[in-house]
């Protein structure tokens, strides 16, 4: 078996670990040890992602680190990774996928918050970056998920 550099090694933890950080999100029955294992998971592959990753990537794994505490309803670390997402998507001409995503992020986070003024002004956005994804599988499933943002 081929040695593989230190990025490599660094890539394949963002990406094993944003992958459980994803199954450990959406199963139901998650203990106590789960949950501390995806915040853990979700942080470390962010970490990983800022050392060899894209801004893409950034703005992905901090879209990740906001939707982990979304769920387990942790308002300041929510809306402070939902605000890094989206700066990192704007700073870097992120559209799409992506710039939906952001808003999202934004949305869940200030309705979390009990901000329900913010949250309608970032559904509002959301749904118009949403309406803009090319693909229509991605737009469909953006949409999809905006529609589960209830306040």
């Amino acid at each position: 078996m081929p040695e593989q550099s230190l990025p490599e090694i660094q890539r394949n933890f963002a990406v094993d670990l944003f992958n459980l950080t994803w199954d450990l999100m959406e199963k139901s029955d998650r203990s106590q040890a789960e949950t501390d294992q995806m915040i853990q998971a979700a942080h470390a592959s962010r970490y990983h992602w800022g050392m060899v990753g894209e801004p893409v990537n950034l703005a992905r794994g901090e879209w990740q680190v906001s939707r982990v505490y979304t769920i387990l309803q942790r308002s300041d670390p929510c809306l402070y990774h939902a605000k890094r997402c989206l700066q990192i998507t704007l700073d870097n001409d992120l559209h799409d996928f992506d710039l939906a995503f952001a808003y999202e992020a934004i949305a869940r986070a200030n309705l979390l918050a009990g901000d329900t003024t913010e949250t309608e002004k970032f559904i509002s956005l959301a749904k118009e970056a949403g309406e803009a994804i090319e693909d229509k599988a991605d737009r469909d499933y953006f949409m999809t998920e905006l529609s589960t943002i209830k306040y």
